[in-house]
């Protein structure tokens, strides 16, 4: 069964449009003519190839117009349709209803018509990389095989929730600083833009010569006036070329080395990745994915490469028969308290537990320290402002309070 989108007039001669499902065009033909609408365009609705619902899943959005928060309602939904012992087929079909998101109700409807032909789930999902990424496929896999699926979707819809409050949780504690820092970006341009200029007659007139910081600000605001459009090149140009260097495989690493070292940034950066790291594979274990995929996962998961490749390292030590826990020590990166709780979790066959624990704490931690970040920055922000401000008005005072001593 699909999904098709039309226009037509209905019985009181009113223009409507909306969705109908049906299994090919000349039944969804049928349905309208029977409720009484006369169609002027009809046609199934498709995502166009494998790929179209761009974005990302555990990252801020999934693109185009799926976002996490509607990924994880469907997910939560979908957890109660299949615990309720309703088939695979028929609860996809009563989300395609339920689901407000467009793409989202276009993409299971295309889920379902591989599921009707045969598909297993995961390998439907699979066809959607994009929308649906490793981690959803592989526990959905593992949720199938094991006839745990209801768990399972329960776990990735609460696994979606936590990653979206801590997306939110940084936003959150960067939006003041950010606010504050476009005031006073925009402040700063008008002064130097609108104020100066006019100041400037008034030192043009005489024929004092004027103190170093005046002439500085005086060509500042000449040069924003006149050679704005430099500036801007000059900004952008900059932008590129760091974006193009963080890029390069050099560039990178040393990047990601720095965001390690850096005051305050550094520890936050730790806890961000080992946070996500611990929960994933709590995750993915407690849904039955095996360990060694479960691995590669969670090292692709990992933004920081020095991590990762730390990761990387754990992952072929199990595979030859060892603990994970020697090259995370070995990366310094990972906290003492993290690998010694790893440690255990193996020796005791409780590393689930341990993880989620691990996890949940560093969750506090990530709060506390984006807190921390917060109080630190507006501070800054304010001096950085009142700095500026300062100069602008001790290179405009002093001139000034020169000419009415000669005058």
């Amino acid at each position: 069964m699909s999904i098709f989108a039309y226009k037509g007039i209905d019985k009181s001669g009113k223009d409507i449009k909306g969705n109908i499902n049906a299994d090919n065009l000349l039944q969804a033909k049928q349905k309208m003519r029977a409720q009484g609408v006369m169609l002027t365009q009809i046609h199934e609705q498709t995502t166009g190839h494998k790929d179209d619902s761009s974005g990302k899943v555990f990252g801020v959005s999934l693109g185009g117009n799926i976002n996490i928060q509607d990924l994880s309602l469907m997910t939560r939904q979908f957890a109660t349709l299949v615990k309720a012992k309703i088939q695979i087929v028929d609860a996809l079909s009563a989300l395609i209803d339920q689901v407000d998101n467009e793409k989202m109700r276009v993409i299971l409807a295309e889920v379902r018509k591989k599921v009707n032909e045969g598909s297993s789930l995961a390998k439907a999902l699979s066809e959607y990389p994009k929308a649906f990424n490793s981690i959803y496929v592989n526990m959905v896999e593992a949720g199938e095989a094991s006839g745990t699926l209801d768990i399972v979707l329960l776990r990735l819809a609460e696994f979606t929730e936590s990653q979206n409050k801590l997306k939110n949780r940084i936003q959150s504690a960067l939006y003041y600083p950010v606010a504050m820092a476009s005031f006073g970006f925009i402040l700063i341009n008008i002064i130097f833009i609108k104020v100066i200029p006019q100041i400037a007659k008034i030192f043009t007139s005489t024929k004092l010569t004027l103190p170093l910081q005046t002439r500085v600000c005086l060509a500042i605001s000449d040069f924003l006036r006149n050679q704005w459009y430099v500036a801007l090149g000059a900004i952008f140009l900059i932008f590129i070329l760091f974006k193009r260097y963080i890029n390069s495989p050099s560039g990178k690493r040393r990047w990601h080395t720095l965001q390690l070292k850096l005051p305050v940034i550094g520890p936050l950066v730790k806890m961000i990745n080992v946070g996500r790291f611990c929960s994933t594979l709590a995750t993915l274990l407690n849904s039955g994915v095996p360990i060694l995929a479960s691995m590669s996962i969670v090292r692709n998961l990992v933004p920081n490469i020095l991590m990762k490749e730390a990761l990387e390292e754990s992952r072929v030590a199990i595979s030859e028969g060892s603990s994970m826990t020697g090259p995370l020590l070995k990366n310094g990166n990972f906290p003492p308290m993290v690998t010694h709780m790893i440690r255990l979790g193996e020796k005791s066959g409780e590393l689930e537990p341990m993880l989620q624990i691990v996890a949940e704490n560093y969750q506090d931690q990530v709060d506390s320290k984006l807190s921390g970040l917060t109080s630190i920055l507006e501070p800054i922000m304010m001096v950085v402002l009142g700095l500026v401000v300062a100069f602008v008005v001790f290179s405009v005072i002093v001139p000034l309070m020169e000419i009415n001593r000669v005058r």
